[in-house]
Order: structure tokens, then C-alpha cells, then sequence
């Protein structure tokens, strides 16, 4: 993990065409502004699990769908 130090209004470069800015220090919290191209989804790390747990459960559903229709079709 490389760890940077960055002031308000400082940002860091990702691969020529991310931006990721410290917008706004105060009470312990920061606030970011991300610049990125819209073909690359950005999300909080708890809204990307939610994300990944529903499409592991998707996934598996089509699975048991398959299997049933291949009992139906034997």
C-alpha cells in the first residue's frame, strides 16, 4: 500500500486520468473529490461489498436455475 500525505486543496494522480483531491479537513474526517472517467465506477468500500454479496448471490440462483432446467430437459 503506498501511503501519501496531502494537504487541503492537494491532490494525487492515478494513471494519467484520476484525480483524487482532499477537499475539505475538519473534526477528524476527510473529505475527498474524485475525478475519474465515467467507465470507471468509483464506490465507498461498504457500498462495492454490498455490490459483490449481491452478485455472489445472483450467481449462485442462476446456477440452481441451470440445474433444475437440465433435470427438466434429461
Amino acid at each position: 500500500m503506498l501511503i501519501l500525505t496531502r494537504k487541503e486543496n492537494q491532490s494525487i494522480i492515478i494513471d494519467d486520468d484520476i484525480e483524487i483531491k482532499v477537499v475539505e479537513l475538519s473534526d477528524g474526517r476527510v473529505k475527498l473529490g474524485i475525478d475519474a472517467p465515467r467507465s470507471i465506477p468509483v464506490h465507498r468500500q461498504e457500498v462495492y461489498q454490498e455490490i459483490q454479496a449481491e452478485n455472489k448471490e445472483a450467481a449462485k440462483g442462476r446456477l440452481e436455475s441451470l440445474e433444475v432446467l437440465k433435470r427438466l430437459f434429461k
